[in-house]
Parts: C-alpha cells; structure tokens; sequence
C-alpha cells in the first residue's frame, strides 16, 4: 500500500513510497507457524510484483542455502565462535560462486573434491583458465 502521509517517521525514510506485510504460514514437525514481516520500498508496485519479489528472494536465499549445505555440509558444522562461522561462511559463498561459475559439467560438490585432488584443476577454478 503507498505510505501514509501521517506515518510516524516517514520523513526519516528518504524517498519511502511503500509499505508492505507479508504472513508467513508454515508447518514444520506437525506444528503451524504464522510469521508477519514487514517491508519498504521507494518503488510503487502492485500486490502481484510485490509478492514476486518477496518470493523471489526466499527462492535465491533458499537456492543458496541449500547449496551451502550440500556441498560444505554448513547444517553440520561444529564452529561456534561468531567470528569463525563468519569468516567460514563468507568463504565457502565465495567458493560456491566460483564453483558454480566454473564451466564443467560435473556437480558443484565434485568440482569441489577435484579441486582438493588436482593443483592444476584448483588453479582452473580460481582463474577461469584452462592448465
């Protein structure tokens, strides 16, 4: 919906034209959850293009997480200092997207082990050259 013009602290969101809610419902183990999250945006969209972009979004974030997990097993991962699971998360999204980017024909999770068994296809990899 466009943004009120009596919105509390609107004139602090430079250029805010919309606002948005979306309901979350979700069944996990048996048990309903409802999660309201609210967005803004500087562009006037309908309902349609909003709900696309929300969609859109969790499709890109669920793709990625997915990956994450299945090639680095990161659901597994025993770090627990902050810091570390940081360092280690940003490193294997910068390895994924190098692997996905990589031109062969093999999964993401095998590229991965090749890398780890051959110098020359790691170097492959990591410059977008063949060796």
């Amino acid at each position: 919906m466009p943004a009120p013009e009596h919105l509390p602290g609107l004139k602090q969101w430079k250029g805010l034209k919309w606002i948005g809610l979306v309901l979350s419902e979700c069944v996990r183990d048996g048990k309903e959850t409802v999660e309201m999250r609210y967005f803004i945006s500087s562009l006037e969209v309908d309902v349609e293009r909003f709900a696309h972009a929300i969609r859109s979004h969790w499709s890109i974030e669920n793709s990625c997480h997915w990956s994450l997990d299945i090639t680095y097993r990161e659901d597994e991962s025993r770090l627990r200092e902050k810091q570390l699971r940081e360092n280690f998360a940003w490193l294997n999204r910068l390895t994924l997207s190098l692997l996905k980017q990589h031109g062969g024909r093999e999964s993401v999770a095998m590229k991965r082990r090749s890398c780890g068994w051959s110098d020359s296809f790691l170097m492959e990899v990591l410059t977008e050259s063949t060796y």
